[in-house]
């Protein structure tokens, strides 16, 4: 399974270090990410490729996969789970991702906004200006556009995956949950994603006052 967005092409250990490199996102840097996404053409779609990085944890080979029909029920309503074939995710094993609260209420604004896409379940749920599909090098470009028009350097298509798992981590969740929400097969692998910092350690022991 892939541990990074274009896994197909890049070695693990350089999957490991793009990782490292992307940016963990502060609140500042999400409210000028959202300011630039509401400014530009498309805004619902570009917020549910967001979305789908850091509530779901989704890599980009993974969102440029998505399909309509694979997020919306046939009445048009969000699915509790989506799952993802061996192709989709770029691997050899068929996974499943949870849809939480705040994915949902983005992918219903999405519903709203593209009524039409809706009723084409082959469809790609993240689609160009001509209708057809995002591939992973566009899905990767087209974050990196979002987050250099917000002024956040060392950001990547990655970030949300990452500060998906970091987020899981800093809420206490059991590191086998985080791993198997990440769909990672290896705990190291998991754990290679998790910010530690000063602040964090302090927090830590003084749970034990």
């Amino acid at each position: 399974m892939c541990d990074f967005m274009l896994c197909d092409n890049i070695t693990t250990h350089e999957a490991d270090e793009n990782m490292k490199q992307a940016k963990l996102l502060t609140e500042q840097d999400f409210k000028r990410l959202t300011a630039i996404i509401d400014s530009l053409r498309y805004p619902t779609r570009n917020h549910t490729a967001v979305a789908l990085s850091f509530y779901a944890g989704l890599r980009a080979c993974e969102i440029a996969a998505l399909r309509i029909g694979d997020v919306f029920d046939a009445y048009g309503k969000p699915k509790d789970t989506i799952y993802l074939s061996a192709a989709q995710t770029k691997g050899n094993d068929s996974c499943t991702v949870l849809v939480n609260k705040r994915l949902r209420q983005q992918l219903t604004r999405y519903a709203a906004q593209h009524p039409k896409q809706l009723l084409k379940p082959a469809a790609p749920l993240i689609f160009s200006a001509k209708g057809d599909g995002f591939s992973p090098q566009t899905i990767v470009n087209l974050f990196q556009r979002l987050y250099k028009l917000a002024n956040i350097a060392g950001a990547s298509s990655h970030s949300g995956r990452r500060q998906f798992v970091s987020n899981l981590a800093d809420k206490g969740i059991n590191a086998r949950v985080v791993q198997a929400l990440a769909r990672h097969k290896n705990l190291g692998t998991t754990q290679r994603y998790i910010d530690i910092n000063d602040n964090k350690l302090r927090a830590a022991v003084e749970l034990l006052g």
